[in-house]
């Protein structure tokens, strides 16, 4: 089962475990996925979508679950932040319960965002983060900080096989056009031709990963022993500035965008980069898919949705 199945990450995870052969029960309620990064699927005899929120508890019969559901872009977690917090609270609680019942193993979905603004460079998973508790984009980070408590309570408590992943920026096709993510904005920007726009003076840094990597890592975690729970780092650690990013996709998409200047977000991390020394140790993974080469499929991607 996959929770969140039918958003960007969770439809390529599903495309990857159908190859492999496995039946694939997608979840999802649709408040930021979309069945278009589903459809493809339909009629698929080892697949199934159920339209569900998992804040409520859930009755079905699986051998895995990876539980991605959570908005988890800003524009998305901050448009109902109780409703976020509840998605990271109770949907881990029901699907521990759930694997609890079925005592099968379980993959959360967890994000570098429980690292918050680092004062450690790069983020090891020792590190226990710099996180505002009241700030705008807590609803995301704490809910993910507290998922991450509940799963290593429900292990020591009930014996129960966990995975844990913190993931750093993704990037891909079936991103949301207007999710408020840096690569979906500029490339939104630069293929209509507009000002790009970027925060604060352009240097502060992000590493991107590629979709089917992060899918990669995903799949060689949950194959693992029971021995190894996590948290593990899984993201690219090749950095960037937001600027050399920018005029990247400028460059590929032939744009006559200009750079223009905001005033920086509260709370926006200035740098962001995975050591990646454990998933490279435990997993025997690394991303192998260069920015430049996962912005041609991405920026191909957006091109054909502005043409649909």
């Amino acid at each position: 089962m996959v929770t969140g199945g039918a958003g960007f990450v969770g439809s390529h995870l599903i495309d990857r475990l159908l190859e492999r052969g496995d039946e694939v029960l997608c979840v999802d309620n649709l408040f930021t996925g979309t069945k278009r990064n589903i459809d493809h699927l339909s009629g698929h005899p080892r697949f199934e979508f159920m339209r569900h929120d998992v804040c409520f508890p859930l009755y079905v019969e699986v051998d895995e679950i990876y539980n991605l559901a959570c908005p988890a872009s800003p524009v998305h977690y901050q448009h109902d932040p109780v409703q976020t917090t509840k998605t990271s609270v109770h949907g881990a609680i029901n699907m521990l319960g759930l694997a609890k019942r079925l005592r099968c193993k379980i993959f959360q979905a967890s994000t570098s965002e429980v690292y918050g603004d680092p004062s450690v460079h790069p983020q090891t998973e020792a590190y226990w983060g710099n996180v505002n508790p009241i700030g705008i984009r807590s609803c995301y980070d704490e809910g993910k900080r507290c998922a991450e408590t509940l799963f290593f309570d429900y292990h020591r408590q009930h014996g129960l096989e966990i995975k844990v992943a913190r993931i750093f920026n993704t990037y891909g096709p079936r991103m949301h056009p207007s999710d408020g993510r840096v690569v979906s904005n500029f490339v939104m920007q630069a293929l209509n031709n507009e000002p790009i726009t970027l925060y604060g003076d352009g240097q502060q840094t992000r590493s991107f990963c590629y979709v089917d990597d992060l899918v990669a890592g995903f799949m060689a975690f949950m194959e693992t022993g029971p021995e190894v729970s996590g948290p593990i780092n899984l993201g690219n650690p090749v950095e960037f500035t937001i600027r050399e990013l920018a005029e990247l996709v400028v460059e590929m998409t032939g744009s006559t965008s200009e750079l223009v200047f905001r005033p920086l977000p509260q709370d926006d991390p200035m740098q962001r980069k995975p050591d990646i020394t454990l998933a490279r140790g435990t997993l025997g993974w690394e991303p192998t898919i260069a920015l430049r080469q996962g912005l041609v499929k991405t920026i191909d991607y957006f091109s054909q949705l502005a043409n649909d």
